[in-house]
């Protein structure tokens, strides 16, 4: 695979909140408030890494303070930043269960072997989590529900998965 493996995205900086540098934090994990326990995160190119310490509950995230974000300019410079987290601080998941970052870039195969495309995004509209599919000479990305109906096999370590699309999805 063509990805960096040893972090994993678990929140992204909304902007300053108040004038003191905090900031707005949105959560990528199950519990919004573990983003705080796993050790420093990390910008994305690695350049800078943060220490958290969450404030409080705001509106459309959490209020955190970042180890030498000060000032408001400093929080708003960080806007839009995504936060990593060395993979090895994150605890084990169960078999049925996978983080986002390992299936973005998997191959998709149908259940008959022919190639359907490459994972592009894992989208969540409230329903529940739904692959978004590249497929060269397609006009359209494929959205194919994460449920084990429509993907009853994911095998992250030959880097595929095994796809049984519904006969309506487009």
């Amino acid at each position: 695979m063509m990805k960096n493996t040893d972090r994993v995205c678990v929140g992204a900086i909304a902007g300053a909140f108040g004038v003191q540098g905090e900031v707005r934090l949105k959560s990528f994990c199950t519990e919004a408030e573990d983003i705080a326990a796993y050790g420093p995160l990390w910008l994305e190119d690695g350049s800078r890494s943060f220490t958290v310490r969450l404030t409080r509950p705001v509106n459309g995230g959490l209020g955190a303070r970042l180890s030498g974000v000060q000032t408001k300019e400093e929080g708003d410079a960080l806007k839009g930043a995504t936060l990593w987290v060395d993979r090895d601080r994150l605890p084990g998941l169960p078999d049925d269960e996978f983080y986002h970052a390992d299936l973005i870039g998997l191959q998709v195969f149908d259940t008959g072997g022919a190639a359907i495309g490459r994972v592009r995004a894992i989208q969540n509209y409230g329903a529940g989590d739904i692959l978004e599919i590249y497929a060269p000479g397609r006009k359209s990305t494929l959205m194919l529900p994460f449920t084990l109906a429509a993907v009853p096999t994911v095998d992250i370590k030959a880097g595929k998965i095994i796809a049984d699309p519904p006969e309506d999805v487009e």
